[in-house]
């Protein structure tokens, strides 16, 4: 099968394609013929050096999947037949023709969406659920402030905040970007190169300042994280786009709000963890993908590359200037 591969970090220009050894499915997996797979920011720093897959995960990139059931391993026991259409997160391995899968991991193409929308979801909208829900604790009536709101993990939190009742605000780098955050649901939208968000921030909630932070910045943001946030507020942190060092009294200004600092990834969390948030997405949040009207979610796809393309790719999400996903399409 062809792969995307590697042999040298760094980078688009090392990406290339390489046929390698198709994969067979353990106890308990499945072997999911891919249709298309979106590319993350993990793609970019793993092909960097940077960001090593979790023990045992395949060193192919993609986190996320869609295509078909192409073959049952043994010990599997769910509803899955061969020929059904389903997407799957992965720890690694997506950006493959043929990547296996723990059946737990899998879920249903939502009725009405295309394998390529759907390829949009899984990683990105199970890491917005679980950073709103499991980490944030997002009640209704809050205000969620969603940094690099116009990402895939961004647009997906939108959405969600705003079926849970909260009110999303989100910071972005253009108007254009500004204004499809409000096509999606936010509230409002501050432009970091032209206004300081914590304040802007600030002055929405009337001085009351933001109940939850979702944050893939880090450093460079650190200060007016905790300017904004609410008294007992939560900043959840999944990502140092903007640098890992802090210089200056965060945690006295931390501890003056009472606030909870939270950190967390998702690839590298155990695969029981990850089966009961698919399970908790799959029951809470799929169906709303074949709502109708005001309560329907959308996966936002900016451009669709054909894998052959994925130094293009790469070359492109680098620039930031992508309005959610970026996704990849693989020969059948």
């Amino acid at each position: 099968m062809l792969a995307v591969h590697f042999d040298q970090p760094g980078g688009p220009e090392v990406l290339c394609l390489k046929e390698v050894a198709r994969p067979s499915p353990a106890d308990g997996e499945v072997l999911l013929e891919v249709a298309a797979s979106a590319l993350n920011r993990a793609d970019l720093i793993q092909r960097q050096g940077q960001y090593a897959p979790p023990p045992g995960a395949s060193n192919i990139l993609g986190l996320e999947a869609s295509g078909h059931v192409a073959e049952l391993g043994p010990g599997c026991r769910g509803p899955w037949k061969i020929g059904d259409p389903a997407m799957a997160l992965l720890p690694g391995g997506g950006q493959a023709q043929y990547v296996t899968v723990p059946e737990g991991l899998l879920m249903p193409v939502p009725e009405g969406l295309t394998l390529t929308e759907a390829a949009a979801i899984p990683e990105a909208w199970l890491t917005a659920f679980q950073l709103l829900h499991l980490l944030g604790n997002v009640q209704a009536g809050e205000t969620v402030l969603i940094h690099a709101g116009l990402s895939g993990v961004g647009t997906a939190a939108i959405q969600l905040a705003r079926v849970a009742g909260a009110i999303p605000l989100v910071t972005a780098g253009s108007q254009h970007k500004l204004q499809m955050a409000g096509q999606l649901g936010a509230a409002a939208g501050f432009n970091y190169r032209e206004e300081d968000f914590s304040e802007a921030a600030l002055k929405f909630t009337k001085g009351a300042g933001v109940n939850v932070i979702l944050d893939c910045i880090g450093g460079s943001y650190w200060e007016k994280n905790v300017n904004c946030l609410a008294l007992d507020g939560r900043w959840v942190l999944y990502g140092l786009m903007g640098g890992a060092e802090v210089s200056g009294p965060l945690f006295s200004k931390l501890l003056f709000k009472r606030g909870s600092l939270i950190t967390s990834l998702l690839r590298s969390r155990d695969q029981k963890y990850k089966q009961v948030l698919v399970k908790a997405f799959r029951e809470q949040i799929l169906p709303l993908f074949s709502a109708e009207g005001s309560k329907r979610l959308l996966p936002v796809v900016d451009r669709i590359f054909p894998v052959t393309e994925i130094q293009e790719a790469h070359v492109y999400m680098e620039t930031n200037k992508n309005v959610g996903k970026i996704v990849l399409e693989l020969p059948r």
